[in-house]
């Protein structure tokens, strides 16, 4: 290799190894970014009571777990906790069990009727939440479904379900249809099929709909202020409101409480992020 050519190949190094430069430190910004807040939330929920009014937010003072146990003897915090996660997982799998099938219906099927479909879940997700919280109330209330965790799960999972079938729709698409025409020819039907080779081979996306479902059950304020009227059905974000008092505010208790709604959510991302390194449908096909 002549001398140009070593000299070409090193600036082409050069470039490569400036642009990951550059990469890695936009990351970092955004990351610091992301993760500044939430540290601050965690910091100030384990500083001695008064410390964070005071504004002596210093590690001089030493940290304590007095907010936390506050908020686990002294608060209901644990009735919300229990009904947030009985909403959102709820949620969630109502939208799976609902969405998995019309995602496969507009991913396999032809038609003008479905077509129609199609651009009314798009119109439908185009809308905000705001627009239809106050006729689903008035319609809930005969039907007494209103102030009740029944009804959220019907608002959230309504509302989950466009971008959810838009997703798996688009998860289904990618899967080769020769997997399941060789499983119709084995003897397996189109339910079978569906269940046995397309819904394994989509797992990524299924798990998509379902944090993004969970995610939206799990930190709306909205609908559940205006749905829930009874101590023992609040949600977390309801019930963190109620810690704000009219002259006087325990942040600590607040802080603590908001690091217990951080926790099932960064859960569920460990837990689910090893599947999304997975592909969907590596080692399907054999010989």
């Amino acid at each position: 290799m002549t001398a140009v050519g070593h000299g070409a190949t090193n600036a082409l190094t050069r470039r490569r190894r400036r642009g990951r430069f550059i990469r890695l430190g936009l990351i970092s910004v955004f990351a610091v970014i992301a993760l500044v807040p939430i540290g601050v939330v965690v910091i100030n929920s384990v500083l001695p009571p008064g410390a964070l009014v005071s504004g002596g937010i210093t590690l001089m003072h030493g940290f304590t777990l007095a907010d936390y146990r506050y908020v686990l003897d002294k608060t209901t915090a644990l009735l919300y906790f229990r009904n947030s996660m009985i909403v959102a997982v709820s949620t969630a799998a109502l939208t799976i069990i609902i969405g998995a099938p019309a995602g496969y219906a507009l991913a396999r099927g032809r038609g003008r009727d479905l077509s129609t479909y199609s651009l009314t879940l798009f119109l439908y997700q185009a809308l905000p939440t705001v627009v239809f919280v106050v006729p689903l109330f008035l319609l809930f209330v005969p039907l007494h479904l209103d102030n009740t965790l029944q009804g959220l799960v019907i608002i959230y999972s309504a509302g989950s379900l466009p971008f959810g079938i838009w997703m798996l729709r688009s998860a289904f698409e990618a899967i080769p249809f020769v997997l399941e025409e060789s499983a119709r020819i084995d003897g397996c039907s189109l339910i079978g099929g569906f269940r046995r080779i397309v819904l394994p081979n989509s797992a990524p996306g299924l798990l998509s709909v379902g944090m993004f479902s969970f995610l939206l059950a799990w930190n709306d304020y909205l609908v559940a202020d205006i749905m829930e009227r009874t101590n023992s059905i609040y949600t977390l974000p309801i019930g963190l409101e109620t810690f704000f008092e009219q002259y006087a505010t325990n942040w600590g208790a607040v802080m603590a409480l908001a690091v217990f709604m951080l926790v099932p959510p960064v859960l569920l991302f460990m837990v689910a992020s090893r599947y999304f390194r997975i592909g969907g449908i590596g080692g399907s096909v054999v010989g």
